[in-house]
């Protein structure tokens, strides 16, 4: 993997990737006004979001389940101290499906959160605590 983080004189930062999919980051730094972009760290957490949502859609579609509407609420706590790393997180999954039940999101949740999203098992490993709940619409 490749990417590329540019700063043209002010922000946002530009991040490209391999792909030329681009990110902007901001912060409120610049002092010329609110963030318009996410925080770096708000990407992280977008990031553990998607990472997970990818996993349980391909194990829920894998159980024929028809997904009408999937949602990950995404809840962190920080450091006090720099670097203000992420200490804890919670995952709240919400599943809409007319087939799909309860038991069924619990498993792909738990595939996905304990064994396949690459993005939890960095933040456990960094010593934050990743905890998820589920409920179906």
């Amino acid at each position: 993997m490749h990417a590329t983080v540019t700063f043209t004189g002010k922000l946002p930062l530009f991040g490209v990737n391999e792909k030329g999919h681009k990110t902007c980051f901001d912060a409120t730094m610049d002092f010329s006004g609110p963030a318009k972009y996410a925080s770096p760290m708000d990407t992280v957490l977008e990031a553990l979001g998607a990472c997970s949502m990818m996993d349980v859609i391909a194990i829920l579609k894998k159980m024929r389940k028809e997904l009408i509407l999937l949602e990950v609420a995404l809840d962190a706590e920080r450091a006090e101290e720099h670097p203000k790393v992420f200490t804890s997180i919670h995952l709240k999954y919400r599943l809409n499906s007319p087939d799909g039940t309860l038991a069924d999101l619990k498993k792909a949740t738990a595939l996905s959160m304990e064994k396949y999203c690459s993005v939890a098992a960095m933040l456990r490993a960094s010593g934050c605590a990743v905890t998820w709940s589920t409920e179906v619409m």
